[in-house]
């Protein structure tokens, strides 16, 4: 599955099915590991969990003991963890198990299924996960509600789930084999946070770079910093591509000048009025955005192999005859690309946010009113205050792009010596996207109010000026002084669901 397959589950409605190969993989293995496990000590089926792997567990509970772990583990806290991501955590979940590698029962897999598609979302607090046998506290609460315990939304109610299975003529999970290890041990909770970012991450990446070209538009800067020429010699790869991607966007704008013209044509000018090289938020943009698009490339590359992957414990291997014991629900993959994640996004955040500053210091861009101020200055205000929210959305973004993965905090009795902490890691990183869009909200109003402070609708590009009449659309122009918050919801509910459909 790939990340247009997920986004289309996500957003766009598309369903989940499970072939009749996969079917009949999944429950090959299932009856492997069932014979396999007879006069065998196998971890998780007829042992205890962690430190308590030691012990050994009776035949007559061991489909108590696979209750236990769900339901001793459903001890999360804190807020709801929002409900795409658990969606998406369900999607990665539902992927571990048609690697055929988890020996878990097929009810399992039909179960999580219709969960999916019927957007029955589990309650799972945001607390409790240290990323090292996998999201054990979250999935816990994913298990319970499959076991019909617990409580899920549907339809945007918070409910007991038994009541809305009930509803649905669905019947709780009867746990098999290792079902109940199976469901909690892996980083799909990670994984499905992570996802979320990183496509939310791409669309805001996106914005950026028409934002960028917006403001070059607004500055009248000389087109030649996006240039093919200049780029290439360079030669990394996503600043090539930024710089391409910002010249189709500014494909037959009017408002950028030419070098060529009005530089190199024997001016004997002593002062020039007009910058010679804008400030390096407007003129460094591809050397800024190229790293962000090389990073969340990489995001990509790691969350669709972890969404593809096994990655629970044990490893069950009907093609070798054997059960392999390992680490796979390790999280540090997800911890770190969700660290690299969110200190992009930031730098990013930081980089509209120097642009918008450059709109509305006048001393600074020479040609605007003090914060795009369209009223009667002193007596109006503009979008002033909204700067203040701006920097200090900003400011947050920085102090959390501070690293998760290196917090490794022992625990378990020792036995979870080195953890990931990657649902933190994305959790935090999922923070830092919103306050991007929050950020580019602002910025994508103060420069419509700068377009038309300038009058240059018409000399902009065909690209650019479609996002301009939008915006108006939904966000007109004022000279009086009016109440911003809701225009700046309405701005990045905009920003949000709008897909460029720049990056290829």
């Amino acid at each position: 599955m790939d990340l247009n397959q997920i986004d289309a589950i996500l957003f766009k409605g598309a369903k989940i099915s499970i072939s009749a190969d996969e079917r009949r993989k999944i429950t090959e293995c299932y009856e492997f590991l069932e014979a396999f496990r007879k006069d065998k000590v196998i971890y998780g089926i007829n042992t205890g969990f962690g430190p308590m792997a030691q012990y050994r567990v009776s035949d007559d509970h061991l489909k108590q003991l696979q209750y236990n772990i769900i339901r001793s583990h459903s001890c999360g806290a804190g807020e709801p963890m929002p409900l795409i991501a658990v969606k998406a955590a369900m999607i990665s979940r539902l992927m571990t198990f048609v690697q055929f590698r988890s020996g878990i029962h097929i009810d399992v897999v039909d179960l999580l299924a219709e969960f999916i598609n019927r957007d029955i979302i589990p309650f799972i607090p945001q607390h409790g996960s240290v990323g090292a046998s996998g999201d054990l506290v979250q999935l816990a609460h994913m298990a319970l509600a499959l076991i019909g315990e617990g409580n899920v939304y549907y339809k945007g109610t918070l409910r007991p789930t038994i009541e809305v299975l009930n509803e649905l003529k669905l019947k709780p999970l009867e746990i098999h084999g290792r079902d109940g290890l199976s469901l909690v041990n892996g980083t799909a909770m990670m994984t499905g946070i992570g996802l979320v970012n990183l496509i939310y991450a791409k669309r805001l990446t996106e914005w950026a770079m028409i934002a960028s070209v917006m403001m070059n538009e607004v500055a009248g800067s000389y087109d030649d910093f996006m240039s093919k020429e200049i780029n290439d010699v360079r030669r990394q790869y996503g600043q090539q591509r930024v710089a391409a991607m910002m010249r189709d966007i500014a494909r037959g704008s009017q408002s950028m000048r030419k070098r060529e013209v009005e530089l190199y044509s024997g001016t004997r000018e002593e002062h020039f009025e007009h910058k010679v090289q804008p400030y390096y938020s407007l003129r460094c943009v591809p050397q800024i955005i190229g790293p962000v698009l090389e990073t969340l490339e990489n995001t990509e590359r790691v969350l669709i192999n972890e969404v593809n992957a096994a990655d629970d414990n044990p490893i069950v291997d009907p093609d070798t005859q054997n059960v392999y014991h390992g680490g796979n629900f390790h999280g540090d993959y997800i911890s770190l690309e969700m660290d690299k994640l969110k200190i992009v996004v930031a730098k990013m955040t930081v980089l509209l946010e120097r642009q918008l500053n450059y709109l509305f210091h006048d001393k600074v861009n020479e040609i605007l009113p003090p914060f795009v101020n369209l009223g009667t200055l002193g007596l109006n205000y503009g979008m002033q205050a909204c700067q203040f929210t701006a920097t200090s959305t900003t400011a947050e973004s920085q102090t959390l792009s501070n690293s998760m993965y290196v917090h490794s905090i022992p625990n378990n009795n020792d036995n979870q010596d080195v953890v990931s902490m990657g649902t933190n890691s994305a959790l935090l990183a999922k923070k830092v996207v919103d306050n991007g869009f929050q950020v580019a909200a602002i910025h994508f109003m103060s420069i419509a109010q700068a377009i038309d402070c300038l009058g240059i609708q018409s000399k902009l590009s065909d690209y650019t000026r479609k996002i301009y009449n939008e915006i108006r659309e939904f966000f007109p122009a004022f000279t009086e002084d009016t109440v911003k918050y809701p225009d700046i919801a309405n701005t990045e509910k905009y920003l949000r669901l709008t897909e460029p459909k720049i990056l290829k």
